[in-house]
């Protein structure tokens, strides 16, 4: 269905926009104030990329797009986890995944010295930054992670009716 190609082609914008905006906050600053990323700011990062890249792949490739149809998802799917750790570390300042080994393992990946910019941790977890719009920046993940699990999950239950469909007529 072309409204479904379309959809991953929005659905990869809209990732790498906020990505965008990710690296806009850590480099530029929003209010006076540097957001450097934590290990779970990174996780995140990677299920943005993940998630964007598996619906560019959708959109270009027909033969496969099922296949990263259900890859998106499940990016989606990691991306909403670690959201949801790092929302219940904030609300346990005792708890930190700051300077600890997820942090080490994280900045070891051979891809993070290829993309240290993008995908180096060097904040902490349960840091106080300010909200921006009214709310922190993992609210605001968990925001757009739900509402892009939905439309992904929605659609993937949708194309999977119409080919049982078809199969059965």
């Amino acid at each position: 269905m072309k409204f479904f190609k379309y959809i991953f082609l929005a659905i990869s914008f809209l990732c790498l926009t906020l990505l965008g905006f990710a690296l806009f906050v850590q480099y530029i600053g929003w209010n006076g104030e540097l957001y450097a990323p934590c290990p779970l700011c990174i996780l995140q990062r990677v299920a943005y990329l993940g998630i964007a890249m598996s619906c560019l792949g959708a959109y270009f490739s027909n033969a496969l797009r099922r296949f990263f149809h259900v890859l998106a998802s499940t990016f989606s799917l990691f991306g909403l986890g670690v959201v949801f750790r790092h929302i219940w570390v904030i609300f346990h300042p005792t708890v930190s995944c700051g300077l600890d080994l997820l942090e080490v393992w994280i900045n070891q990946w051979a891809i993070v010295r290829w993309f240290d910019w993008l995908l180096k941790a060097d904040g902490l977890c349960s840091a106080p930054l300010p909200p921006i719009f009214g709310l922190t920046v993992p609210i605001w993940s968990l925001v757009w992670l739900t509402v892009l699990t939905t439309i992904l999950l929605l659609t993937l239950v949708s194309s999977l009716n119409k080919k049982i469909k078809e199969s059965g007529s």
